[in-house]
């Protein structure tokens, strides 16, 4: 049984047909289908049920998959180990993080790592928390950053810093010309019954942001009337900057864009705790380490 026989069998369970596996594995379709029949033939036992148009997966080759994907991730770290550079001249790293993290923490952090280590290729995914935990786990990521309401098993986390969330209007708002005209240590209050009455800019219920939102609104016996949903910070930002809508954001995102004043609310809205998230077990490269290192130093001086 060669390493090629399971990339085979992956392929044809992913498209539910030998041609288009075939098509995505650059071999002709009589060569892919001949490679299945021998690993069926090792394996002893049929792996796939090719009685209708769509190929399908029996329970022996569910079963079977289940552990060679495992095998397949043990591999790859393997490869990535060996390709791995103790002195940081060469590598990769795999990083994703939920939206609100790169609006603000992103940015320095990846200038910072860049600078000190130049020669690792980083690529970076802006996703969901459930998405980067998916990704953790199947070891499609190095490193995610998120919040501390970790559900997957298989995941380890450390303590970044804690976020302070807040109201955030416009310069277009009454709240922002009421603020200029007070003195600047007595920000703008509204209560949670007030701001409901406000029309809100928000993320969706995919993101860990919302649902943050939407329970302090549940605990405070509210409904917020939510005009506008999207799947973005930047465009949260900018709808907020341009007109009248109010939205809740971290309060270093209103610190570093001009326009964006921060309200008190009260009561206020819980803080959270920002996390580091890995695979449990899994491989850490040189390049993991030291990414998460300077996280690490970046949380400690972090402004609460």
């Amino acid at each position: 049984m060669l390493l090629r026989h399971i990339r085979y069998l992956q392929a044809v369970a992913e498209h539910q047909n030998f041609t288009r596996a075939a098509e995505a594995l650059h071999v002709s379709q009589p060569t892919l289908s001949q490679q299945i029949r021998q690993l069926e033939d090792g394996l002893g036992a049929q792996l796939f049920d090719r009685s209708s148009r769509t190929v399908r997966l029996t329970d022996a080759g569910e079963a079977y998959l289940r552990h060679a994907r495992r095998a397949l991730q043990d591999l790859d770290a393997g490869r990535r180990a060996i390709h791995d550079v103790q002195d940081l001249s060469r590598g990769t790293l795999r990083l994703a993080a939920t939206p609100t993290f790169t609006a603000y923490l992103i940015g320095p952090l990846l200038v910072r790592f860049n600078e000190s280590h130049p020669g690792i290729a980083v690529s970076l995914e802006e996703t969901t928390q459930d998405r980067i935990e998916a990704a953790l786990a199947d070891d499609r990521l190095d490193i995610g950053i998120a919040f501390d309401e970790v559900r997957a098993p298989e995941l380890e986390s450390e303590t970044l810093f804690v976020e302070t969330l807040s109201l955030v209007v416009g310069p277009a708002h009454r709240c922002a010309r009421q603020a200029a005209t007070q003195a600047p240590k007595q920000a703008v209050t509204l209560s949670a019954r007030e701001a409901a009455e406000e029309s809100f800019v928000l993320l969706n219920g995919d993101f860990a942001t919302r649902r943050h939102i939407d329970l302090y609104c549940r605990q405070q016996g509210i409904v917020p009337k939510v005009a506008i949903e999207v799947n973005s910070i930047g465009a949260v930002v900018e709808i907020v900057r341009r007109g009248q809508l109010v939205t809740v954001l971290p309060d270093a995102i209103a610190r570093e864009h001009e326009g964006l004043h921060p309200l008190a609310l009260r009561p206020a809205l819980p803080r959270r705790t920002v996390k580091l998230l890995w695979r449990s077990g899994g491989y850490r490269s040189a390049a993991s380490d030291a990414f998460a290192a300077l996280a690490m130093e970046w949380g400690a001086g972090a402004p609460r």
